[in-house]
């Protein structure tokens, strides 16, 4: 009974502390989008604590990957086309 004990006191402050770490760091990051700083990586990072032990974090997580994942392919076939036609425009 007493292991019982010790192990669901463990398992909630695990999750406590990776709440409250994980929030931090997103909060950080939120911030830095309106302040000089590197929010586009902070945010991912605090949502991978928080996806340690939250499965809606893992969610978003998985829709922030996706959809940059989307942009950065949408960004290279944008600068493979413009290259396509600045090569076959030179002499």
């Amino acid at each position: 009974m007493i292991k019982r004990a010790v192990n669901f006191t463990y398992r909630m402050g695990r999750r406590i502390a990776v709440a409250v770490v994980g929030t931090t760091i997103v909060l950080i990051g939120v911030i830095m989008l309106v302040t000089p700083g590197p929010a586009i990586v902070v945010i991912p990072v605090g949502l991978a604590i928080l996806s340690l032990e939250f499965a809606w974090a893992r969610t978003w997580l998985a829709k922030l990957r996706a959809t940059i994942s989307y942009r950065n392919a949408k960004n290279h076939g944008t600068r493979v086309e413009r290259h396509r036609d600045r090569v076959s425009d030179e002499p």
